[in-house]
């Protein structure tokens, strides 16, 4: 099977199918020809098999079947999962040009971004909230990286069996050309697991700024208002300004029922205090090869356009809230194409993120006037 699938693509169908597995190529036409009865010679009474069909107009369909085939029964076509990827002619998301001039002019908004002066707030804190080997840590490296014009890894990241993220972290980036910090600050806490529910009141405590940086998290004893550190009285720059759940895109059928139902029970205290949330959809060059050429090619993959789809119904988010990106993970050298995908999502963060601060100095200012009035 090494002819067809890589290492990545090996692990990518191990997520899928959810358990470990062994792939032998069975059956290739180019090899042993279009013949039904020798695909059943090679392929009955072999086990579970996944099929991939590479078409002629460049999409692709893939199956898993849990049986064995037989002669006499294959899986029915409306049963089986299909994964189709195709480029389509116009593109499913206006999205400004793939060209130099658009890095450019998005790095230059990021680094003279700041908050509005009227809040108070000298940088937008943005939470990274995601289940483990999402693309948390690897999306700051990512920003880190196009700001340094290098490929950095400040923030421990990977794929491994438990989270790498155990300390709470205020992560500032810092433009290599100007010299100057960016006034947006990535928040990087604990991935989520399914064997490990973050606590609830610990998720409030940092939404409202009570989590000073680098707090180490401690499974066996949760964030309280008694923990060493606690900020009893956080102002507005310390609270958590917008929230990005960074979503996997490969593996959005398959998220754990107890990794969606934290995310739920964290968007509703986010909502209770009106927190702006968005989706980073990484990982998309597993869904779409075209993606995996030309990252240029996202708004133009009706998978891609699918993946959005699904994830935004999943959390309950209109679909323009839904960011898709592609982090640096193998690439050696910056891509101009991963740039300006990063730096939009970025962007549009910031911008939410002035929307909550702008609502709550106006709250404030209501409040305020009505505590004058009482006096009165």
């Amino acid at each position: 099977m090494t002819e067809l699938l890589n290492q990545k693509y090996r692990d990518q169908l191990v997520t899928w199918i959810g358990k470990p597995s062994h792939f032998r190529l069975l059956y290739k036409i180019s090899r042993d020809g279009c013949s039904t009865p020798t695909f059943h010679q090679k392929c009955d009474s072999q086990g579970a098999t996944v099929t991939v069909l590479y078409n002629t107009n460049n999409t692709i369909y893939g199956g898993y079947l849990s049986q064995s085939w037989n002669s006499n029964n294959g899986p029915d076509p409306n049963k089986t999962k299909m994964a189709e990827s195709s480029l389509l002619d116009k593109p499913w998301r206006k999205f400004p040009e793939f060209n130099a001039e658009t890095a450019n002019k998005l790095k230059e908004e990021l680094v003279d971004y700041g908050p509005d002066s009227e809040t108070g707030v000298t940088a937008a804190n943005v939470l990274l909230i995601g289940q483990i080997g999402a693309g948390k840590s690897s999306f700051f490296n990512s920003v880190n990286s196009i700001f340094r014009g290098k490929i950095t890894s400040k923030a421990r990241s990977g794929s491994f069996e438990h989270s790498l993220t155990t300390v709470y972290r205020k992560y500032n980036v810092k433009d290599h050309n100007s010299g100057q910090t960016l006034k947006i600050r990535l928040c990087d806490t604990r991935g989520l697991e399914e064997d490990f529910t973050i606590d609830s009141q610990e998720i409030s405590h940092i939404l409202d700024g009570n989590v000073p940086d680098r707090y180490q998290f401690n499974p066996s004893a949760p964030f309280t208002t008694e923990t060493f550190g606690f900020i009893r009285n956080p102002h507005l720059g310390d609270r958590i300004h917008c929230v990005a759940f960074v979503v996997d895109g490969s593996t959005i059928d398959v998220i754990p029922e107890k990794i969606l139902k934290q995310m739920k029970a964290m968007q509703s205290r986010m909502n209770q205090r009106n927190i702006p949330q968005v989706v980073y959809l990484t990982k998309l060059d597993k869904v779409c090869p075209m993606v995996e050429e030309d990252a240029g090619h996202m708004f133009h993959s009706s998978a891609i356009r699918e993946a959005v789809d699904k994830i935004a119904d999943v959390m309950g988010l209109p679909r323009g809230f839904v960011l898709p990106i592609k982090n640096y993970e193998s690439e050696t050298i910056l891509d101009q194409n991963i740039d300006i995908l990063i730096l939009k999502a970025l962007k549009q963060t910031a911008d939410f993120a002035d929307d909550y601060m702008e609502e709550q100095v106006e709250k404030m200012a209501a409040e305020n006037g009505q505590g004058r009035k009482e006096k009165e």
